[in-house]
């Protein structure tokens, strides 16, 4: 996809050596290729340079022609509603008039005035449809202008000619009523609903062209709301893929590092429970945001392999405030923080160091510390960066934006840096990936 860049970055000698574990190198071939911890290092440096690259600026998202008939009419009840409101007026207005000039009023003016603003209900789906099929838009603009004046003309004759027979119908006929005098009244009915009658007829396919440019817009931010989080998601999948082979390149490197020390009993203990993390972390099905209880149990897993390599130097603790189990956070939210912290915080001392993990709730916030005894930041010198630390940033910024963040700063009440994360609180449902 073009709309993600660099997302994938191949480590030399990674997947070659996975999947050529079981092959036999041949002498000269073994003379040639750097020793595994080499290309360990190498392969953790180039999946450091992995950096995720976006577009500054996302291209325009084509729309494809606009399908008038997906959206729906007005219904005719509707229309008749609409409708049905000057009909009453004019019908008040007739009856008030006549109080107004003290004489009883004419009921047949009271009903023909009422009832002729009803028959534009009956043209108005006609109007309607005419608007649909004649939009008042490029290429054929000025022809749909002419073919809608032949339409406002004929729709004032058709309310011309439904009012003169609903005049016949309601006032009494005149013996000397004759055909020529009805066309002529008809004709003359033509010529008065002209003004009003084009007037209503623009306005009404006004109407109809709103109803669409209005669902079309409603469509269009529907579409760009599906869009923006396909590639929400696509980032955080993206994330999680750096993510995984980074946390796997620095087990191995330790795992490595036991070997050339021929602590062979360290070591074993060490795969077995780092194959159990990793079914965990290479899981594909998994969404972006678990249970903290579920994020907590497989932090206590990593920091069991960790103990295996800092033997008793390492005294980890984690305490939580009651009720938040449930809480949801990102998956390996706090892996990175904590290997942060034993890198720069526990590796650089020698004596036994503590690691503190707290979780809290405060007010809608959820606040989460990474905390260590080491040394701590030198003043002048930025925080330590680093894959970890700028993926999990990144992470935050992509789930909940300008809601959440991470910072690193020293501790105030002793020794040691602490790493504080705050993200909106809300609950997650229960992790099925516990129970697999």
């Amino acid at each position: 996809m073009r709309a993600v860049s660099g997302t994938v970055c191949a480590a030399n000698g990674g997947p070659s050596m996975i999947m050529n574990i079981n092959r036999v190198p041949t002498p000269s071939q073994e003379r040639q290729r750097p020793s595994s911890a080499f290309r360990l290092l190498r392969s953790e440096r180039n999946a450091s340079r992995c950096v995720l690259r976006y577009p500054r600026e996302m291209p325009p998202i084509p729309h494809p022609p606009a399908d008038r008939t997906r959206v729906p009419l007005p219904a005719f009840a509707l229309i008749f509603a609409a409708w049905l409101v000057p009909a009453l007026l004019s019908g008040f207005n007739t009856f008030m008039q006549s109080q107004l000039e003290g004489r009883s009023p004419d009921w047949h003016w009271v009903s023909f005035n009422s009832f002729d603003w009803l028959l534009y209900a009956l043209l108005t789906p006609f109007v309607f449809r005419a608007g649909r099929r004649l939009p008042l838009e490029p290429p054929h603009l000025a022809r749909n202008i002419l073919l809608h004046l032949a339409g406002a003309l004929l729709m004032c004759v058709a309310w011309a000619g439904l009012g003169t027979l609903l005049r016949l119908a309601i006032f009494p006929l005149s013996p000397e009523l004759t055909g020529l005098t009805v066309l002529r009244e008809f004709i003359a009915w033509v010529f008065t609903t002209l003004p009003f009658g084009f007037g209503v007829y623009f306005a009404l396919v006004g109407i109809e062209h709103s109803l669409f440019y209005f669902a079309q817009a409603r469509e269009r931010e529907t579409q760009a709301a599906r869009l923006a989080a396909q590639l929400a998601e696509a980032r955080l999948s993206a994330l999680r893929m750096q993510l995984n082979p980074h946390f796997l390149f620095n087990s191995l490197n330790a795992i490595t590092v036991l070997v050339r020390d021929q602590n062979t009993t360290a070591a074993s203990r060490m795969l077995e429970l780092l194959s159990g993390v990793l079914r965990q972390v290479l899981r594909s099905d998994e969404t972006n945001e678990t249970t903290l209880a579920t994020e907590l149990e497989f932090l206590e897993r990593y920091l069991a392999i960790e103990q295996v390599r800092f033997s008793d130097r390492l005294r980890p603790s984690i305490e939580t405030d009651p009720g938040i189990a449930h809480a949801a956070v990102p998956r390996f939210l706090l892996q990175p923080l904590v290997e942060n912290a034993l890198r720069h915080g526990i590796a650089q001392r020698a004596a036994a160091g503590e690691l503190q993990i707290t979780a809290r709730r405060e007010a809608g916030n959820l606040v989460l510390t990474v905390r260590d005894d080491g040394p701590g930041l030198a003043l002048g010198t930025p925080a330590p960066g680093g894959v970890g630390l700028a993926n999990t940033r990144a992470r935050l910024a992509a789930l909940y934006g300008e809601r959440a963040s991470l910072h690193l700063t020293n501790a105030a009440d002793g020794p040691g840096v602490v790493a504080t994360v705050r993200l909106p609180y809300h609950e997650a449902e229960s992790d099925p990936s516990r129970d697999s």
